[in-house]
């Protein structure tokens, strides 16, 4: 059964034309997973303070928050070459001007990293919609979310490991750098890479500023946003109960290995089950998932030392990376083609604003009730995800189903 996903993923990932956007992005989504935390470091490395390291692990969000949607309907109209270019220039410019020439406690130091969160490179919504534009089987499509779901597991647990090999030869404003321009090389890589024929059809004519909210107009597609953004709520709780559970139960220093098995249960998930997954229509598949996910999540509830807790995150968490497969399948049927990446951001965007509540949620709920009332809430949110995604069922229906494609 593990067998065949691998080799379907190969055949994908190494096919002409395919193979360098697809090895491009991962390059430059590499300061994606771990520019937060770099950023954190270096600040304090620099002197400041834990509340000045937050400020600006704060602005660079709320950067990427505002600026990104206006990032992907440029790409949207104007085509992936002109706005990968200056994102890849202006990012790391950006964070070299705050690494090397900005202190903490002044103004400039959170200004730039705001700067830097607005340019940030659209490579995740670059690449998602441009797997929705490329000439494939529905198999190989959803093939290819599916390598998604999981690359982004592999790089949520590998790209902080990098960083840390990289602090290990030199200062963490150095390192931060090296992943900055890093990254950046890797989205010109993404730029100028060919692709296969028929992929890029004319960007869309500008016509005007645009509604605000784009895509989001469309009645699935923000019931999609509203169910992803709920079943995130319950990994930003987790996020917070974890080390809480691990601190009452065990050594805090363990805490990281239980994180590593929340990953790595959902990276084994889609390997082990992905291939049964393209059998059934998204739509049909989400809300079980969703369920699916929800169980899992309560087995947390049933943990009483930390090993047991690794356990249950290992065996919960695998349906997670085919419920982010499935809802970038369910993106890009249901948005229309001049505004697919865009579309992909609002649902990432819809993403982080759900952890977000959620570590929110969890950090108020964990002084007067502990990290096991915590995962009850999580249980139930995701719960309410699951029923969500099942009262939705029929809009995303009507609306995905007849722009499935087939390509020969």
């Amino acid at each position: 059964m593990t067998s065949g996903l691998p080799r379907r993923f190969l055949d994908l990932l190494t096919r002409p034309r395919v193979a360098g956007a697809a090895w491009w992005s991962v390059v430059s989504r590499l300061p994606v997973y771990l520019m937060s935390l770099a950023l954190v470091l270096t600040v304090r490395e620099q002197g400041g303070s834990y509340a000045q390291a937050g400020l600006v692990a704060a602005l660079y969000t709320l950067g990427m928050a505002l600026g990104s949607p206006l990032i992907a309907r440029r790409l949207d109209r104007r085509g992936r070459t002109a706005v990968l270019t200056v994102t890849a220039v202006a990012y790391p410019a950006a964070l070299a001007v705050l690494v090397w020439a900005t202190r903490p406690g002044g103004w400039a130091q959170p200004v730039a990293a705001l700067a830097a969160g607005v340019v940030l490179p659209p490579a995740n919504a670059c690449m998602r919609s441009l797997w929705a534009r490329m000439p494939l089987r529905e198999e190989e499509r959803e093939t290819a979310y599916l390598w998604e779901a999981l690359l982004a597991e592999v790089l949520v647990i590998g790209a902080p490991l990098m960083l840390a090999a990289l602090m290990l030869a030199g200062p963490a404003g150095l390192a931060l750098t090296v992943i900055a321009v890093v990254g950046g090389l890797g989205t010109l890589g993404l730029a100028y890479t060919r692709l296969p024929d028929g992929t890029e059809g004319a960007p869309a004519a500008p016509k005007g500023p645009g509604h605000p909210l784009g895509p989001l107009r469309e009645p699935a597609l923000l019931a999609l946003t509203g169910i992803m953004a709920v079943s995130a709520v319950p990994i930003g709780l987790l996020t917070l109960a974890i080390p809480a559970f691990v601190d009452r139960h065990g050594a805090p220093g363990g805490a990281g290995v239980v994180y590593a098995c929340w990953g790595v249960g959902s990276a084994l998930g889609a390997v082990w089950l992905g291939r049964s997954q393209s059998e059934v229509a998204p739509q049909a598949r989400l809300g079980r998932l969703l369920l699916a996910y929800a169980v899992g999540t309560g087995l947390t509830l049933l943990a009483g030392s930390q090993v047991g807790l690794a356990v249950a995150l290992a065996v919960g968490s695998v349906p997670i990376a085919l419920v982010s497969a499935t809802e970038m399948s369910l993106v890009s049927g249901i948005a229309e083609g001049r505004s697919m990446a865009e579309a992909f951001t609002w649902a990432s965007l819809a993403t982080v604003l759900g952890d977000a509540l959620g570590q929110q949620a969890g950090g108020l709920l964990m002084d007067p009730f502990g990290p096991r009332t915590v995962f009850a809430v999580a249980t139930g949110t995701a719960l309410a995800a699951a029923a969500l995604a099942f009262a939705c069922r029929g809009l995303l229906t009507r609306r995905a189903a007849p722009t499935v494609k087939c390509a020969a």
